[in-house]
């Protein structure tokens, strides 16, 4: 069975770090691109945020967040992370794990003075 957990999120002030991790079981994510998005609140649509591409493990990350955001992986462990540094505002929203067909439920971020 597939799943993909995601942990990390919280409530932060701006200027805040945090480490969003998702722990994936039924499938190797060595062998597989995964991606996070983001869905903010009053939005319809999802926010394409990172990828970290199967098998030479290269990242991209979307230009507005370059600079703030990571996406990295440990394959030993099957589990994904995004580093988030100097967090906004604007970033808070529901962030989601993706590897093939499978997303996860998802991990919410606020960013709140």
């Amino acid at each position: 069975q597939v799943q993909l957990v995601e942990s990390g999120g919280g409530v932060v002030h701006p200027g805040d770090s945090l480490t969003l991790s998702c722990v994936v079981s039924g499938f190797d994510i060595s062998m597989s691109t995964m991606t996070w998005v983001r869905l903010a609140p009053g939005k319809r649509l999802d926010e394409w945020v990172a990828s970290i591409y199967a098998p030479g493990g290269e990242t991209n990350v979307a230009d507005s967040l370059k600079g703030r955001f990571t996406i990295s992986k440990d394959n030993a462990k099957n589990t994904l992370y995004l580093e988030m540094n100097n967090l906004r505002p604007e970033d808070t929203a529901v962030y989601s794990c993706r590897g093939g067909s499978h997303r996860g439920q998802g991990t919410q971020v606020t960013v709140s003075s």
